[in-house]
């Protein structure tokens, strides 16, 4: 389990591929720290360590990881939000973060505001359901939504998040990994079978 609450950003230094896998190579801070086994959130998708060397690692993406994410597009020098599994004896300072992805989002505008910027994204209204106040998952970091409308929300990023994670490379039109929050996608899977 993850919380949403960035460590560190990597970098894909190589893209190698397995018949229908990718396996990644990442530079990281924490990458020494790291063993085979180990479980680490990539842009929110929880992927496993297969490989440590030095100050990087690796990690092996399937074809199902591939086509519902954003992995299938990262080259090398893609900077990535990392986390790493909540330890038991961790503090919680985000919210309840599987790292499966539920979908991706378009970024349909950004925005620098006074202290802050306000990006909007747009996503398969079918894939879930966002509220305003609610917590939603975007490449990884945990936030809360601002506007939500049926299929498209906001969000807004303070000045350290947005230098501590990949939001400050984040453009329009680029896409980005969701997932949704866990009670509500409970919540919607039993209205929708009472009805």
């Amino acid at each position: 389990m993850f919380t949403g609450i960035v460590e560190a950003i990597g970098k894909v230094t190589s893209v190698d591929t397995r018949e229908n896998n990718r396996i990644f190579t990442i530079e990281a801070p924490f990458a020494k720290e790291l063993k085979i086994d180990q479980s680490v959130a990539h842009d929110g998708v929880c992927l496993t360590v297969i490989e440590v060397d030095n100050n990087t690692y690796k990690v092996e993406a399937i074809k199902e990881t591939l086509d519902k994410t954003t992995l299938s597009r990262w080259k090398v020098g893609y900077n990535v939000n990392l986390e790493r599994c909540l330890p038991v004896h961790g503090r919680f300072d985000g919210h309840i973060v599987q790292g499966h992805v539920d979908t991706t989002a378009t970024c349909i505008e950004k925005i620098k505001e006074q202290g802050s910027w306000r990006f909007f994204f747009k996503y398969p209204p079918e894939k879930g359901i966002t509220v305003p106040k609610g917590s939603i998952t975007v490449n990884g970091v945990s936030l809360t939504v601002v506007d939500s409308e049926d299929g498209i929300f906001s969000v807004a990023i303070i000045p350290y998040t947005y230098e501590h994670t990949n939001f400050c490379f984040l453009s329009e039109g680029d896409q980005v990994n969701i997932e949704f929050d866990i009670i509500g996608k409970y919540v919607q899977r039993l209205v929708k079978g009472y009805q």
